[in-house]
């Protein structure tokens, strides 16, 4: 008897055009914040205070712009307009405050009308409609940084308590509970004016910039409910500009006049830059992430009364596949309802995706060696900025940020040799300068490096490739001359085996001791060419497109993406190419051209470049992320 599934078929999803790897919808959309124009205050100010977030915004005091008259002016922000409330019971400027636009506390500052050093010391409290004087800080100041959840949970830090500022800025830092400040560990800098701050004390705060001994710093502190902790610096100081962020110890958002940076929780990334400069605004947001705030007030004059707004679009990595993205998987079957066709969605072609920035090494250099996967990487050695010293530092990459470990016994560049795993890595050969070149060998144990066997011969600008830390190959190299060595490690021993079929350097390998390729390089002049080894002997292939030395490489012999380069005159690429097995097809290029980066990865859709050279030695790193797949027409003949 037949089943009804023979007679009536299966249903054929219906798509009007074809799916798309979401590695590539993501870099084409990716997921970013940028600032925006929002509903201008009713009353324009500067040296104001506020919190709350995006649409639930709270904005206090400051002076009356364009005088230097201090206002108790309230307004409140939905997310569209600013609407007037309840006004403080005093004026207030330069002070600071914590919490949410129905629960916050404002204090310190000045109070007085002009100058002076009569500062502010009474909690402010405000509870979505009225005002209530709380408890009195222990050490009056103005200028101080200030973070909290609410009145009753919130606290403030540094300041200065006199004039001049510089001679009287502040470590102290106070919690308020609701009723009364307590004194908890200082800062382990004193600073004010223009100190940035996120987080929550229930949690953790961030307190990042200001002004100490009279400059402006780029110093970052984070506080743990018990004591802070000094963490990686901002990029550029934020002094003199503005107070207040978003978001928490580990995912923040921090404002100066037009530059925003972005905490990760280990390091600093500038992002999109605010429409307009100011200085003396406020900014406030989310206290669970950094995804929405605003940013209102501050000088010069045609931005008192301005508020911007710091949102995200793009597609969100966190709800990968967003609910209406259609992802291509491996193994669909549908009807293009634009083309009229009948498609699959299979295995193979050349990998579609891009390449994205990523947080830079600690220590700029190139020629460096890499061993491990895009998200477990190594990275060792390398020659510095101006490529006149070599270096042992070696960095561990965990997908986000590097980190330094121990060093290499052995300072070494002029692309060093590597293999092997994150934990599990060897490096070998490289030189301290053109003709002074190792064949010493290091093992990696995931904590230390410890010498081994030799390389037979010594030389610089190898090419090596192996998936664990013993099982290898060295091939090509300089010493005095271009070199076709081969050299196989087994765990204890390099050998000496075949020979590459033309001498070469500066090429860069994938795959095993036993199935590997080799690309490019200097044979001598910039070369494309191609071989492959078996484990016994070389064969020459199909030529790169591009012809270069210096490049990386991320796959087998078989799938291998390769990337950057020297071109020779006229120098750098970001071309990046892609090798089947057979042939090689040109893919999206790499953000920054250069050559001499650390390539690491195992597969041609995951690859990292790390550091290299742009116009000098660089620290500057991206990640290849790509889908490996082919849509094809389904035809009857």
């Amino acid at each position: 008897m037949s089943e009804y599934k023979g007679i009536k078929g299966f249903q054929v999803q219906t798509r009007t055009e074809d799916p798309v790897p979401y590695a590539q919808a993501l870099a084409d959309n990716p997921y970013a914040g940028a600032w925006s124009s929002g509903g201008d205050l009713n009353q324009g100010a500067y040296a104001v205070q506020a919190v709350g977030t995006l649409t639930a915004g709270l904005k206090t005091g400051g002076y009356i712009a364009p005088t230097t008259a201090t206002s108790n002016d309230t307004e409140e922000y939905n997310g569209t307009s600013w609407s007037e409330q309840t006004n403080m019971p005093t004026g207030l400027r330069y002070g600071n405050g914590f919490g949410v636009q129905t629960s916050a506390v404002f204090s310190a500052g000045s109070s007085s009308p002009g100058g002076g050093t009569d500062y502010f010391d009474d909690a402010l409290e405000y509870n979505g409609s009225s005002w209530t004087v709380g408890g009195t800080m222990n050490t009056k100041r103005r200028m101080p940084g200030g973070a909290g959840a609410s009145e009753t949970d919130g606290m403030l830090f540094g300041g200065s308590s006199g004039s001049p500022d510089a001679s009287t800025q502040q470590t102290v830092s106070e919690t308020y509970n609701g009723s009364s400040w307590t004194e908890v560990s200082d800062l382990n800098t004193a600073r004010y004016n223009g100190l940035t701050s996120a987080g929550t004390t229930s949690t953790a705060v961030i307190a990042a910039g200001g002004t100490s001994s009279g400059s402006a710093v780029t110093n970052v502190e984070v506080y743990n409910g018990s004591s802070w902790t000094e963490v990686s610096d901002l990029n550029s100081t934020k002094a003199s500009s503005t107070i207040g962020g978003m978001g928490t110890s580990t995912d923040a958002v921090v404002v100066s006049q037009a530059t925003t940076e972005s905490w990760n929780g280990s390091s600093w990334t500038e992002v999109a830059e605010v429409a307009n400069s100011r200085d003396s605004a406020a900014a406030a947001g989310n206290q669970s992430n950094s995804r929405s705030g605003f940013l209102c007030a501050g000088n010069p004059a045609p931005l008192f009364a301005k508020t911007e707004e710091w949102t995200f679009s793009g597609l969100d990595p966190s709800t990968t596949p967003a609910a209406d993205y259609a992802d291509a998987i491996t193994g669909d079957f549908y009807y293009n309802s634009t083309t009229g066709q009948f498609k699959t969605v299979n295995t193979g072609g050349a990998p579609i995706g891009t390449w994205a920035s990523t947080n830079s090494l600690n220590s700029s250099r190139s020629g460096a060696g890499g061993a491990g996967t895009q998200t477990a990487s190594l990275i060792f050695g390398g020659m510095l900025p101006p490529s006149t010293a070599v270096t042992a530092v070696t960095e561990s990459y965990d997908g986000t940020s590097f980190t330094e470990v121990n060093d290499l016994n052995t300072a070494r560049g002029y692309r060093v040799g590597g293999a092997g795993t994150q934990t599990a890595a060897l490096a070998f050969g490289g030189g301290s300068a053109p003709g002074a070149d190792f064949n010493e060998t290091e093992v990696w144990n995931g904590s230390s490096w410890t010498e081994v066997n030799n390389l037979n011969n010594a030389r610089e600008s190898l090419g090596g490739t192996g998936v664990t830390n013993t099982a290898a190959i060295a091939a090509g190299g300089y010493d005095t001359a271009l070199r076709d060595y081969t050299e196989v490690w087994d765990g204890t021993n390099w050998t000496e085996v075949s020979e590459l079929n033309a001498v070469k350097a500066y090429g860069a390998m994938g795959g095993t001791s036993t199935d590997s390729i080799h690309v490019g390089g200097t044979a001598p002049g910039i070369s494309g060419q191609v071989e492959l080894w078996d484990g016994s002997s070389w064969t020459e292939t199909t030529d790169l497109n591009t012809s270069r030395s210096n490049l990386g490489a991320s796959g087998t012999s078989t799938s291998i993406t390769v990337f950057g380069g020297y071109l020779g005159p006229p120098g750098k690429t970001a071309v990046t190419e892609f090798w089947n097995g057979s042939s090689w097809t040109e893919v999206n290029d790499m953000g920054t051209a250069r050559y001499d980066a650390a390539g690491t990865g195992q597969s041609s859709i995951s690859a990292l470049a790390a550091g290299g050279f742009i116009t000098d030695e660089t620290g500057v790193a991206e990640e290849f992320t790509a889908a490996d797949f082919q849509i094809k027409s389904v035809t009857t003949s």
